[in-house]
């Protein structure tokens, strides 16, 4: 995962910088939303915002959101802790709609924004990997053929970097199909976010 260097500039300057952005061909009015602090101990890094977490500006403001919090183990305060949980999607506003849901992130978002932003961010101890998209960008060659294999793989990763899918509606159909997540995956996700929100 990225290390701060002593050179890079602080969140403080980043944010207004990121939320002014209009860089990509949103599909609505341009509006960031992402949540980070210096000392951000977990940081999740998703996709995009949908059309609800764009109307509200919360990230994962949505069933998706209560979705991950139950995978996670917290309640809504402590993810909306941001020294506790830093959000930080592959794109910061929704792209619009594509066949069979929404369009991918646009790549020039992260490729503007990520790297300033993660050597801003002091030491985080967890990174979370949801959906292909932030697994292509973070894991490179170490990503497996395919989300699942991704993800089933998550113990070769560390213990600073989990990989999951995302968890929209269509997870469930997939954890069905993946009884292994619920078995393995969950309780070894629930233990380390546990540890550090008790630290």
């Amino acid at each position: 995962m990225p290390n701060p260097v002593s050179q890079a500039p602080q969140l403080s300057q980043l944010l207004p910088e990121v939320r002014a952005c209009q860089r990509c061909a949103a599909t609505l009015q341009p509006r960031p939303v992402l949540r980070l602090a210096t000392a951000s101990k977990i940081m999740v890094v998703g996709q995009a915002p949908g059309t609800k977490v764009h109307a509200s500006g919360v990230p994962w403001d949505d069933a998706s959101g209560e979705h991950l919090r139950a995978w996670l183990g917290v309640d809504r305060k402590q993810f909306d802790n941001p020294d506790y949980f830093g959000i930080l999607p592959m794109a910061f506003c929704y792209p619009g709609k594509a066949s069979g849901g929404d369009a991918p992130p646009p790549a020039i978002c992260a490729e503007t924004w990520h790297g300033p932003l993660t050597q801003a961010l002091a030491s985080p101890q967890l990174w979370l990997l949801i959906g292909m998209h932030a697994q292509k960008y973070y894991l490179g060659k170490r990503r497996k053929n395919t989300l699942t294999a991704t993800v089933r793989a998550f113990a070769s990763y560390g213990q600073d970097t989990l990989p999951l899918p995302h968890p929209s509606w269509r997870s469930k159909l997939w954890m069905r199909k993946n009884p292994w997540f619920e078995q393995e995956v969950l309780p070894e996700l629930r233990r380390r976010v546990a540890a550090i929100v008790a630290s």
